[in-house]
């Protein structure tokens, strides 16, 4: 049974920084590219940052240059280093295994102005 397991959600101010964790378990995670996607107040769930087995990443054009996403497959985890963060980055952060139906149960990040 895949779980996962974010943490590291809360309140900051703005231009301030957060390090959301995802622990992996149940899955081959060494095989798997991870992403993380977030849900903004009334909005739809949108993707953030990806990251492959080659460690290859990708980001929206709203966090690029802002945000990192990371893993490390000997701990089956996955990181997303915020920084410089906006009010509109306000939302439930979720961890997911990349191009599957498997999500963590979300941390909130609340970004004051």
């Amino acid at each position: 049974q895949v779980q996962l397991v974010e943490s590291g959600g809360g309140l900051v101010q703005t231009g301030g920084s957060l390090r959301l964790s995802c622990a992996a378990s149940g899955l081959l995670f060494n095989i798997n590219a991870m992403a993380w996607y977030r849900q903004r107040p009334g909005k739809q769930r949108d993707w953030v940052a990806s990251i492959r087995v080659s460690n290859a990443t990708d980001y929206a054009d709203s966090v690029k240059g802002r945000f990192t996403i990371s893993r490390d497959n000997d701990k089956n985890m996955v990181y997303l280093q915020m920084n410089n963060l906006k009010p509109e980055d306000t939302a439930v952060y979720y961890c997911n295994v990349y191009l599957h139906d498997y999500w963590g149960a979300g941390t909130q990040v609340t970004v004051s102005s």
